[in-house]
Formats: C-alpha cells, sequence, structure tokens
C-alpha cells in the first residue's frame, strides 16, 4: 500500500544517523531498547533478513526480552503460503475463523490478556480486484472522501498484499489468544470484497477493542527498504475525532516498532519517517474514524527485491507477526 496522499505530514528535517537512532531510543518503550541497540549494531541494513536479531526473538508471553527460538531461516522466497520453511499454515480453514470476521475467535480461556479484546485488520481483500465498482466507491472519512478500499500492491513476481496480510494476522492471531486475548478479524477472505474503510474501523469501534492494527505491506519504489509504523493525527472534523486516540495509539504504534525491531532485525523505513519508523497521517479513513487505540503497520516494500524476499518467507511473516503481536502485549500490560 502506497501512502502519498494530500494529508501526508513528512518528516522533521534530516539529522544524521547518530542523532535519528538518539531519538528512537528515547522514543521508543525501554523493552524495546535492545532492538535499536542491535539494528545499531548490524549498521541497520536489514539486508541479512534479521538473522542477527531474529535468534534473540522474545515469548509474546511477557513481551520482554525473554528468548524463544524462532522458525528457521531457510525460508524460499517463493512461498507464499505453505510453510515448508518452518512457518505456520495460513488457510482460514486451518485456522478455524469463523464466517463473521467481526465475531470472537475461539475460546481465549485463560492467561495475562484475559478479557482484552485485539482487532486485527488486514489491508484490502483477495477478491478486491473482482469488484472494481465496488471498492472504488466513495465513503466519508471526516475530513474528506476516499475510495472504499484498493486491491494493495504486490511483489514483482505476483505475491498480493492481500494474501500477505492474512498469513499475518493469521500468525498474530494463534500468538494472542495463547495470551487469552478475543482476537477479531475485520474480514478472513470470506467475503467477495472489502469491508470499506469505513466499516473496518467501525468494527473496531463496535468490538470496544484495547487495541487494532491493521497489517500492510507497502507498494514504494526500488531501494526504499523498511517497515514503518503509521499513527492517527489529531482530526476533529464531521465524522472523524481521534483526539482521545492520538496519545494511546502512539504508545501503541511506538511498543509495535521497538519490538518489531528487536524480534525481525529488520530496520525502520529508510524512505519515510526520517530514521524512528513512525509516520503520522491525517488523511486514512481507517484512522481517522477509529475511536479505539489503532495503527497501521507497512511490514516492508513489496515492490523492493530484498523487502520482497522476506515478505515471501513464511519463516520472516512468523517474526513480523510476533514483533506486532508482542509489541500489543507490551502495550495491554502496561
Amino acid at each position: 500500500m502506497s501512502y502519498t496522499g494530500p494529508g501526508f505530514e513528512p518528516p522533521p528535517s534530516r539529522r544524521s544517523r547518530s542523532r535519528l537512532l538518539t531519538v528512537a531510543l528515547a522514543a521508543l518503550v525501554p523493552g524495546a531498547l535492545l532492538g535499536w541497540a542491535v539494528y545499531a549494531a548490524v549498521s541497520g541494513s536489514g539486508d541479512d533478513g534479521g538473522a542477527a536479531a531474529g535468534s534473540a526473538g522474545a515469548s509474546v508471553s511477557s513481551g520482554s526480552a525473554s528468548s524463544r527460538a524462532p522458525s528457521s531461516a531457510g525460508s524460499s522466497p517463493s512461498d507464499e503460503s505453505g510453510d515448508p520453511d518452518g512457518g505456520k499454515p495460513s488457510d482460514s480453514a486451518a485456522s478455524g475463523s469463523p464466517s463473521d470476521p467481526a465475531s470472537s475467535s475461539a475460546s481465549s480461556g485463560s492467561g495475562p490478556l484475559k478479557g482484552k479484546v485485539v482487532v486485527i485488520d488486514p489491508g484490502h481483500n483477495p477478491g478486491n480486484f473482482r469488484h472494481t465498482a465496488e471498492i472504488n466507491r466513495q465513503v466519508d472519512i471526516g475530513t474528506n472522501s476516499k475510495e472504499c478500499d484498493t486491491t494493495g500492491t504486490s511483489t514483482d513476481d505476483g505475491y498480493a498484499e492481500a494474501k500477505f496480510t492474512l498469513d499475518v494476522a493469521h500468525r498474530m492471531r494463534e500468538l494472542l489468544e495463547e495470551q487469552g486475548a478475543t482476537v477479531k478479524l475485520t474480514q478472513d477472505a470470506d467475503r467477495p470484497f472489502g469491508p470499506c474503510i469505513d466499516e473496518r474501523a467501525e468494527i473496531g469501534n463496535k468490538a470496544k477493542a484495547d487495541a487494532v492494527v491493521s497489517i500492510h505491506a507497502d507498494g514504494s519504489g526500488t531501494g526504499n527498504r523498511g517497515f514503518h509504523v503509521i499513527l492517527p493525527g489529531s482530526v476533529h472534523s464531521g465524522a472523524a475525532d481521534t483526539r482521545a486516540i492520538v496519545g494511546p495509539s502512539r504508545e501503541l504504534g511506538e511498543r509495535i516498532a521497538g519490538n518489531f525491531v528487536r524480534v525481525t532485525g529488520n530496520a525502520p523505513s529508510n524512505y519515510v519517517g526520517d530514521g524512528t519508523g513512525l509516520v503520522t497521517r491525517k488523511d486514512l479513513g481507517g484512522l481517522n474514524l477509529s475511536t479505539v487505540p489503532k495503527v497501521f503497520i507497512e511490514c516492508g516494500n513489496m515492490r523492493d527485491s530484498k523487502d520482497a524476499a522476506l515478505l515471501t518467507s513464511g519463516a520472516w511473516r512468523q517474526k513480523a507477526a510476533q514483533g506486532i503481536s508482542e509489541g500489543i502485549v507490551s502495550f495491554l500490560r502496561g
């Protein structure tokens, strides 16, 4: 998903790399400091697919730096849904998803997140390309109108963003349910298209979610690499009023960014966010219309071959799901 909309807030003026990392360290939660230190140690290139830091991936159960061995890193770059490299199955039937994406997933039982509701919003829908008229319909996002949804992007080899987002969502759901959370998905390829961006926000609102994360992968130019977390800006216009969620959403985003670096070993975006991995936006309906803490994460750039090799790896997607989930756990446990 490419972000160059009219409401894009450009990052602050560029400073030296050492000062950028200092700012990032100060902004992120203490539990993520180890990840940033690892990032600095490996020069922040992320070219090794996270091998350096991935082996120190922490268990979701604590949100701390306690060790848990990740899946094998020997993955096939062309892997799309099967998991010969140690990843877990991504199909809806295997994951036991309900037919109603807004309904609760399997009984959460007990755990540190018992009583907490997490909504995962897998960006786009694999069937959107068959319903161009429907997804091009304009919907109100408070500040203006935007398309109901888009098809999303893909790698040069045709691995679709919509397939990526569902796979990561399934992995996250399993990890978070293990901690006792009630997990809801906005869609699970169980509808022909959508939902529209306003409905995606409404699903989180109606669920009274404690945290909502929208999963994406970017479609920027070659050479643009890394992840970034998108935070809601302060908006009060029409149906949109984000003032109450700006603070907690920033905290959620910071914790996700820090844990994503630590678990995957991959650097923040080199093209937005000024090296912090954090970007504030006021033109995204999914954020503008949310009344509960919510962020987007662009896990990497599908149009760059090096990032694409990670995004198409089942083992790396497991790390990505773990990093995002641990950020959510850290946020919910305070």
